[in-house]
């Protein structure tokens, strides 16, 4: 009986999660049935900045976007995802069949694209090749304001610089700001964000990270990276 627990159990423990960028109702209900019938927890949105905003705060093993999403277009939000170093697979919906429109979404970041009308077969057998295939180890390094941002060794870099390291908290904070560009966080924001786990932190922890990061990352005389404003917060422009 314990053993057979422990097996469910585990099975929850380590189900796939899936994001799923959908407006239309009918198709959106009718993709997340059938992939929870497949057992994968599913996340569904109907807008582009529900799923911007989701994709940038939480974790997916996948996500599944819609091209003709509202308030933000699929092709762009996935642009702006891959700039931001982000390497979740992403499967494209469309009902634009054109080679033309089929190379767009695959060079502007996605890994695969399927056209509606599609067999759900068909869906759920490209989501399985997507999330068995075998995951980068590490994310593309990220260039902004002629700094080079190495996110997964945490390093930082000028041209003709020597090589800066970053601590792990720091280039936690630098990621999240990286990911979520052009929006500000209040250090209580952050405290709960990238400091979640650790309960006995503070702001003022918030804020002298920051000091630290700038004093690692800004050419001396220059503006800096990260902004900041009195009664927004702190964030990295678009």
């Amino acid at each position: 009986m314990y053993s057979k627990f422990a097996s469910v159990l585990q099975s929850q423990l380590t189900m796939i999660k899936i994001l799923l960028a959908e407006d239309d109702k009918l198709v959106a209900e009718t993709i997340a049935d059938a992939l929870q019938l497949a057992k994968y927890d599913i996340e569904l949105v109907e807008t582009g900045l529900e799923a911007q905003e989701r994709i940038m705060n939480s974790k997916y093993d996948m996500a599944i976007l819609d091209i003709g999403l509202p308030e933000k277009d699929g092709l762009e939000l996935l642009g702006a995802y891959r700039a931001s170093g982000g390497s979740m697979p992403i499967l494209i919906l469309t009902g634009k069949n054109s080679i033309e429109n089929r190379v767009e979404g695959l060079e502007t970041g996605a890994d695969d694209y399927i056209c509606k009308p599609f067999a759900m077969d068909e869906l759920l057998a490209r989501v399985r090749s997507l999330l068995r295939r075998p995951q980068p180890l590490m994310a593309e390094r990220v260039n902004i304001n002629g700094l080079s941002i190495d996110l997964q060794r945490g390093t930082v870099s000028r041209e003709g610089e020597r090589e800066v390291s970053l601590l792990a908290k720091e280039i936690a904070l630098l990621e999240f700001l990286l990911k979520n560009r052009g929006k500000y966080f209040s250090a209580i924001e952050l405290l709960n964000k990238v400091w979640a786990s650790e309960s006995d932190s503070t702001e003022d922890a918030v804020r002298q990270c920051f000091v630290r990061l700038r004093k690692k990352i800004d050419k001396p005389g220059k503006q800096s990276l990260i902004k900041s404003n009195r009664n927004m917060g702190y964030m990295i422009e678009q």
